[in-house]
């Protein structure tokens, strides 16, 4: 069923010669059908939708205590499945976090997922802070997200008729005739293109030039460097409809930023490899909706208190639908705001603000930015790195801080440093130092690269 806020959306038929009414492919089906529910969940009053989270939440643990070691060594002095879970009982539960992750991964993995709940694939992920981990999903993982992502369409009414281009990393120089797997199959949409943002910013710019989208994704300090780049140039974006940031905390001015640019809106996404979307936008307002349908999020304090509204804590995750790997009180390294309840009526639980992801631009002498994309998942772990930060000290040095299990030997500090070498501009070498951790700032911000070089005046 096409959801009342997007009646312009064009539903693929898997029967030739008919179009209306359609008959859209059984998995594009189950996809809409989520949609459907999710348009009116949405509107529950918060305590009816964490008593379906408890809900939930309650099947997935049994089916963890059952066949997850990790879980039946931790939760049964807290938990059975006989016993009705509380949210008291589950506030209870040890925190997990990416070390668990990391030292327990075995341990973590449900001997016997649901088979009806589709193949199990690997998702990997270094995250904000640099420490690499690895989560199973199942394919009804995969469902929720497109899902979820279509809700996100539908709350910002978007032309999926129109063009959009994404700027980011792990693609590369491409143009298709959809916007991606959310839609593919489901959804007849305008075409799209993407460019790594490895490029710099000149680049990049002439790329969007010639692209002229009327959606533009990338990251925020991606974003900030173009809307710069346009605004000391007089360069204009008439095409534009709307600006799209993810992976990032969204730095306090790029909404004023991209309006000045461009005279556009920011709408900014919270996600993680590990979880999925977290929180999402508000339609009518700057602040974000959590995903409460398809996780449940708490926001605590240093001695694991809630937050109330206004003030800032660890985010916590859990997952409702992952019986291959369930993740359940996961520490994922970020904080945020709690807000107040939101004025559009939506019961879903409100974040003011992220912090803790904003990541710095490359910055080379002749005033390029470039998006630093080392691509050190793969060597990281083949290497024992633990967690590392990469810090710009000048125009030719960066410092590599490494926290590892046993220190590199000179023929693995040569290759870890050809791997970062081959990402990054001519002219740089890089310095090696190894610490016991690598802290977050006074703000709760963790950054993997950090650029301590002021740009150069001309």
């Amino acid at each position: 069923m096409i959801p009342s806020a997007a009646p312009d959306w064009r539903i693929e038929s898997c029967l030739p010669g008919v179009l209306w009414p359609t008959l859209p492919q059984p998995a594009s089906t189950q996809v809409l059908a989520l949609v459907f529910q999710l348009e009116r969940t949405q509107w529950l009053v918060p305590q009816e939708l964490q008593a379906l989270q408890l809900r939930q939440l309650s099947l997935e643990l049994a089916h963890a205590v059952n066949t997850v070691p990790y879980y039946r060594q931790r939760l049964s002095e807290f938990w059975t499945p006989h016993t009705g879970l509380t949210w008291e009982i589950f506030q209870r539960f040890p925190l997990l976090t990416r070390r668990h992750l990391q030292d327990h991964y075995t341990e973590l993995t449900s001997s016997a997922p649901y088979p009806q709940h589709g193949q199990v694939g690997a998702i990997h992920t270094s995250g904000s802070t640099g420490s690499p981990v690895s989560v199973l999903r199942t394919a009804f993982d995969g469902l929720i997200w497109k899902a979820l992502t279509l809700r996100e369409h539908v709350w910002h009414q978007r032309d999926l008729g129109a063009k959009l281009s994404a700027i980011r990393q792990g693609v590369s120089e491409n143009e298709i005739d959809n916007w991606g797997a959310a839609t593919e199959g489901i959804i007849h949409t305008g075409p799209a293109s993407t460019l790594p943002v490895a490029r710099d910013i000149e680049t990049q710019i002439r790329w969007i030039e010639r692209q002229q989208p009327a959606y533009l994704l990338s990251h925020p300090t991606n974003l900030a460097a173009l809307a710069q780049h346009c605004i000391e140039h007089g360069i204009r974006m008439p095409w534009l409809r709307e600006a799209r940031t993810r992976g990032e905390a969204l730095p306090a001015d790029l909404r004023e930023l991209c309006r000045e640019a461009w005279g556009i809106p920011v709408v900014d996404m919270y996600s993680s490899n590990e979880c999925g979307y977290i929180a999402l936008q508000c339609p009518q307002a700057s602040h974000y909706h959590v995903m409460a349908d398809s996780l449940l999020v708490e926001v605590i304090d240093d001695e694991g208190r809630n937050c109330a509204p206004g003030q800032i804590g660890r985010i916590v995750v859990s997952t409702l639908h992952n019986f291959a790997m369930p993740l359940i009180r996961y520490e994922i390294g970020d904080r945020a705001e709690v807000g107040e309840p939101c004025a559009c009526g939506r019961g879903l639980p409100v974040i003011t603000r992220i912090l803790g992801r904003a990541r710095n631009m490359l910055l080379l002498a002749n005033g390029k930015q470039f998006w630093p994309s080392f691509g050190l998942r793969g060597l990281s772990r083949e290497l024992g790195i633990r967690q590392h930060q990469l810090v710009q000290k000048s125009f030719d040095r960066i410092e590599a801080r490494l926290v590892v299990d046993v220190p590199l030997d000179a023929a693995q500090e040569q290759r870890l440093r050809r791997q970062l070498l081959s990402s990054v501009p001519a002219g740089f070498e890089v310095t090696f130092s190894y610490c016991t951790e690598i802290p977050r700032s006074a703000g709760g911000k963790y950054e993997d690269f950090i650029s301590e070089v002021a740009a150069p005046r001309h």
